[in-house]
Parts: structure tokens; C-alpha cells; sequence
């Protein structure tokens, strides 16, 4: 890695943590350029040096969290024993990790960021070494920024397994996402008074459900 780069990526990390900070203890709201720049130490206009804008940096601020997530995935997924258990696998790992921060991840997979598009491309670019080879074959996956997408890539294992039938393969996709967006949103705005295991194991259930409903 050549020294300019070393450089930027020291100092996006600077401005990443301090937002991280300013999100985990106050809100997404409390997130203003001076007072990232405070905590990092530097002048708020060297923000733009490395962001485009503050949506841009909270968006990076979030992206971090699936860094934990691709480390854990790989794990999930090495006792599956067919393409269902994989699916599933898949979803457990994220159910948890995303139910464990609810904020960051509504964040990332529902909010509109036109203006942020490439950039959990671009973060795994700068800070791949925040994940193991095991993982990184994962990434086509976990670069993938629009949630309805990631998961209609996995469902394909059915339909080419015969297990689901093409023509039904956006309907089940949609269904799942509705379903993981529920109890997203519900534990976000403490609707409900689950743990982050039962919450998963009731995302899991559902999601079972409607992958039952569509088999051939």
C-alpha cells in the first residue's frame, strides 16, 4: 500500500471512529461536521478533503459495522449442509448483527443514499484488511448496497436447485424482505420487547415459512 494511501485511509479512520462515537452515544441527528471534527482533532474543512459530504462520511461511519458481520458469516456458513441451511445461515448471521444495531443497519439497507452509491465498494477497497481470505470471497455479496438485490442473488440457489420456481422467485424475495424490515424497524422503535436471539429466531421462522409457501 503506497504511503498516500496509508494516509487517507489513517485519516477517513479518524473521522469514521469520532462519527461512530457521536452515533452510538447521542444519534444520527447529533452527527454535524464541527462536532466530528472536534472529537478527530482536526479542522472541519479537511472533512472534505476525504468526504464528499456528511452524508457520505455517515454512511462510511455505518459501513464498519459489516466488517463484524463478514467476519462472522464465514463461520455461520461452514456447517451448512445444503443450499437451504446456507440460506438460512446467511440470514441468521445478519439478523443478529443487524438486530444487535438496529439504527446502523436501517441505515445502511433503508434509507435512501443516492448520493452514497459505491461506497461499501469503496470502503472494502481502502479497508479489505479489516477482513480475513475467507471472507473476501464473500464480498460480491457484502458489496452489494441495495438489500433486495443481495438477497434475490442467494434465492437463486433454488431455482437452479429446482427447489423454487422462477416466476415466483421476486414475489418470495419481496415477502423476505418485508418480514426482516418488520422486525427491524419494531425493535428500532422498541415495538417489541425481544431479546436479539428471539427476535432472530422469529425472523428465521417466518422467513421459513414463506420459503415453504413457494416450494415446488
Amino acid at each position: 500500500m503506497n504511503k498516500k494511501l496509508i494516509q487517507k485511509r489513517r485519516m477517513m479512520k479518524y473521522f469514521i471512529e469520532a462519527t461512530q462515537q457521536i452515533i452510538e452515544k447521542e444519534s444520527f441527528d447529533s452527527v454535524t461536521v464541527r462536532k466530528v471534527s472536534n472529537l478527530a482533532g482536526f479542522n472541519s474543512a479537511t472533512i472534505y478533503n476525504y468526504f464528499k459530504n456528511l452524508n457520505e462520511l455517515i454512511y462510511f461511519s455505518c459501513i464498519k459495522y459489516l466488517e463484524d458481520y463478514s467476519k462472522d458469516l464465514i463461520i455461520c456458513l461452514k456447517d451448512s449442509k445444503n443450499i437451504f441451511e446456507y440460506y438460512m445461515n446467511i440470514w441468521k448471521c445478519f439478523c443478529y448483527h443487524s438486530y444487535k444495531n438496529p439504527k446502523i443497519y436501517f441505515h445502511l439497507f433503508f434509507t435512501n443514499h443516492t448520493l452514497c452509491k459505491g461506497s461499501i465498494k469503496e470502503y472494502f477497497e481502502i479497508f479489505c484488511d479489516g477482513i480475513d481470505e475467507p471472507s473476501r470471497k464473500l464480498l460480491p455479496m457484502l458489496l452489494s448496497e441495495n438489500i433486495y438485490d443481495r438477497n434475490l442473488s442467494s434465492l437463486r440457489n433454488f431455482v437452479e436447485n429446482k427447489i423454487i420456481n422462477e416466476k415466483n422467485l421476486n414475489d418470495l424475495n419481496e415477502m423476505i424482505i418485508f418480514i426482516y424490515q418488520s422486525m427491524l424497524y419494531n425493535i428500532l422503535n422498541n415495538s417489541v420487547d425481544y431479546s436479539i436471539d428471539m427476535a432472530t429466531e422469529k425472523t428465521l421462522k417466518y422467513i421459513n415459512q414463506a420459503i415453504l409457501s413457494y416450494k415446488l
